[in-house]
């Protein structure tokens, strides 16, 4: 009697995937290729993915999901404000990245165009900005509607470049257990959230309407 073959899930091609980056330290020339390799069809892998760069994305999507899961087990987490989820967050994320490290550092540093290397993450970029215009509160909201689109825009997009400055710390830390990336962390979060304190704006955006009203009605 033929022995059943098995099922192949998502999971396991995510798995064959970084197993076949890491040891042989180059990706896939092919989905063919890889399919073949790793003793699956093209069909399974084409019923989870549409290119081996959509495979790349989603692992590092997945690295993103996995860390937010994570939070959302913790039930103290939701009654943190914004500035420690964010410190959760980082803190979870980059325990999730070092338990991945050597296929991080290998694919962002496979290719000797950066900008190709970073491709990989546009999907964790999209996933993460949506996870900072959920997490954002009033406390760093201004109160004029019309800038709030303004604002969240720009503190999405602040927050994605820190959070890449970080990863490149990280991979650059040698420092025993990555110390050195915690308190990168702690400090620079603390100190992005120094300057989202909307108060002084609120105060400047108020005295240019006073400005405007004046000048408009003291004719």
């Amino acid at each position: 009697m033929a022995t059943k073959k098995k099922v192949i899930t998502k999971d396991d091609i995510v798995s064959k995937y970084m197993e076949e980056v890491l040891e042989k330290g180059q990706k896939p020339k092919s989905v063919y290729h890889f399919a073949k390799e790793n003793d699956f069809t093209e069909a399974e892998f084409y019923a989870f993915f549409g290119t081996l760069e959509g495979l790349e994305k989603e692992i590092f999507r997945l690295f993103f999901e996995n860390t937010v899961n994570l939070l959302h087990k913790n039930e103290e987490y939701q009654q943190y404000d914004m500035k420690n989820k964010m410190l959760s967050f980082y803190f979870t994320f980059f325990e999730i990245l070092t338990a991945n490290r050597s296929y991080v550092l290998q694919t962002l540093k496979i290719d000797r165009n950066p900008l190709k290397n970073l491709v990989q993450l546009t999907t964790l970029r999209n996933s993460f900005k949506e996870y900072v215009s959920e997490i954002l509160t009033d406390d760093y909201r201004l109160e004029q509607e019309r800038f709030q689109k303004f604002q969240e825009k720009a503190i999405q997009e602040s927050a994605w470049l820190q959070l890449m400055m970080t990863i490149k710390f990280w991979m650059e830390d040698e420092s025993p257990a990555f110390e050195k990336t915690d308190i990168f962390i702690e400090k620079s979060v603390n100190a992005s959230f120094e300057l989202m304190n909307v108060a002084p704006m609120n105060h400047l955006i108020d005295f240019g309407k006073f400005l405007f009203k004046e000048k408009v009605y003291s004719r």
